[in-house]
């Protein structure tokens, strides 16, 4: 499949210290493909520098293609990507967290099975393949196990890692659908709803994974975890297909 331009969806909240060097990695990202990269940032009010330090590195680097927004009130992660999704123009599009627990040297892994003519979607799955891991939390791998243990008995999919900031989708098809959660409930609701596309083709590769500790910046809170169920059973069983 022929892919002209990849839009890079970046949701940002409060990543002053990394939102420069997540550019600088994706700014000088080597791939043998003829790709554009577009960068979409949605700033979802950030309380910190975060705004100065994306209009610093837009001003340095007037020949990147960057897209900015910001939200005037902080809406959560989903609503940030929900603004992202509307304004990209690529072919395809991928999320990108503003930290630095995701490689973009790595979308060329997810973009080889769409450039081969074989998927529509692909997951980067942290829990598959021999790349580098940062051994972290038992409990968050035992949560993120189970969520995805449950939204694949209603998605009928049997991915490794729905939970992966990584995901990459046809433009065409993710613009089609409707989304409503505004947090972290985005990965079981837009899982859900992909799945229920006739004929798509769902891919999963192998990625890595460099995590954060709370005191190094993570957000993501046993609060969303729940959250996560809710909207797995939401979704997957009483939302009409």
């Amino acid at each position: 499949m022929n892919i002209s331009k990849l839009s890079i969806l970046i949701p940002a909240y409060n990543e002053e210290k990394t939102i420069e060097k997540i550019l600088d990695k994706i700014r000088d990202i080597e791939w043998p493909f003829q790709i554009v990269k577009e960068l979409i940032i949605v700033n979802d009010c950030s309380k910190d520098n975060t705004e100065r330090a994306i209009l610093n590195y837009i001003s340095s680097n007037p020949t990147m293609d960057i897209k900015y927004h910001i939200h005037p009130i902080n809406m959560g992660k989903g609503a940030a990507i929900h603004t992202a999704i509307r304004h990209a123009t690529g072919d395809f599009v991928i999320i990108q967290d503003a930290d630095l627990e995701y490689d973009p040297r790595e979308y060329s892994l997810l973009l080889q099975p769409v450039i081969e003519g074989f998927a529509d979607v692909v997951y980067g799955s942290r829990f598959m393949g021999g790349n580098p891991h940062r051994i972290l939390f038992f409990w968050h791998s035992i949560g993120n196990k189970l969520i995805t243990f449950f939204c694949n008995m209603f998605s009928n999919l049997n991915l490794s890692d729905i939970e992966t900031c990584y995901k990459l989708f046809n433009r065409d098809i993710l613009q089609q659908i409707h989304l409503k959660e505004k947090r972290f409930g985005f990965e079981p609701e837009v899982t859900i709803k992909i799945s229920r596309i006739p004929r798509i083709r769902i891919y999963e590769v192998g990625i890595s994974y460099y995590g954060r500790t709370y005191a190094e910046g993570k957000k993501i809170s046993a609060r969303d975890g729940f959250r996560a169920f809710y909207c797995i059973l939401k979704y997957g069983l009483f939302s009409s297909k």
